[in-house]
Parts: structure tokens; sequence; C-alpha cells
């Protein structure tokens, strides 16, 4: 179906075989490279809310930094819920938050690297996911209303198809 709606992407959609079936790729003939993705995301909270997890006064202890231990967790386990990813061997995973009070918004940041024949986007984009949510899960009980938005691949190196990088939005 996906082949026979849109051939002209049909081509680049590596998770689909020639009949537009779903299919692990196969990446045993590929080489080992140094692979690393940067992915983004967002959670916005009422001002009293972000205040409280920023100074560490959340009933529930340390957000950031059981959101940061999340986050390396999911990373690892991110082909356990992405069907056709690939388990990879992760060596390293950073969660780096900034901080928007103007906006009342955490940013996090999850950096993933390997040396591997598949890349890392999936387990980045996972731990950003899996990070923010975490910070959702500790305050939920104060501000029901936050709003976990902009999940994005900032960035991505090594392999085939070479380095991605988001352009800046003016």
């Amino acid at each position: 179906m996906v082949r026979k709606r849109f051939p002209q992407l049909a081509a680049q959609l590596t998770h689909f075989d020639r009949k537009g079936a779903a299919h692990m790729v196969d990446v045993g003939a590929k080489g080992e490279t140094l692979r690393v993705a940067v992915a983004s995301g967002r959670i916005a909270m009422r001002a009293a809310t972000f205040r409280m997890v920023v100074e560490g006064g959340a009933a529930k202890g340390d957000v950031l930094g059981v959101a940061r231990i999340a986050a390396i967790q999911a990373a690892k386990r991110a082909s356990e819920l992405v069907p056709l990813a690939h388990p990879i061997a992760i060596t390293r995973v950073a969660a780096d938050f900034r901080f928007d009070a103007a906006r009342s918004e955490i940013l996090l940041f999850a950096t993933v690297q390997c040396r591997g024949r598949t890349g890392v986007e999936m387990e980045a984009l996972t731990a950003a996911a899996v990070g923010l949510l975490t910070i959702y899960d500790m305050v939920k009980a104060v501000d029901r209303g936050m709003v976990i938005r902009d999940l994005q691949l900032e960035e991505k190196r090594g392999g085939k198809s070479g380095h991605f990088r988001r352009k800046a939005v003016k």
C-alpha cells in the first residue's frame, strides 16, 4: 500500500519491504561508526510549579534528578518500546535541562551515543519523552494542566545518511 500510494518516497522508507510489509532493517552489512543523536522537548507549567521544580521544593523529591535517571533508563530500553528499533549497545546518555522562566517551561535535551551499525535517534527521542513524562508524573498533584510539546530530533551524526542539524527557527 505504501509503495503504491507514495512511490516517490517508497525507496526511502527502509522499514517496509518491496511488498509494503513492515520489517526490521538488516544492518549486518553496515560498518560500525560513531553515532550521536540529540533530541529535545519541553514541558510548560504554571509559574508556581516551575519555581517549585527548579528550586527543588517538590514533595516527591528531586524532580529533575529523577527525570534525568528516567531519561537515561528510557534510552537503554527504546528497542523494547519501538517495535522495529534495534537493540543498541549505548556508550553514553546525557539528559540536560534548560529553563525558560518567562514561559515557565523546562526544556530537556537528551544526547545518546554509540559505536554501531545503526543510529540512536529513537533512543534520544525516547529519552526526552520519558524524562518529560517523569516531570509531569512527579508534580501532577499540583498542576495537571502541564503541556508536553515540541519533541524533536535536534541533531544526528554518523552513518551513511550523514549529519543532520535542525535549523534554528527565526
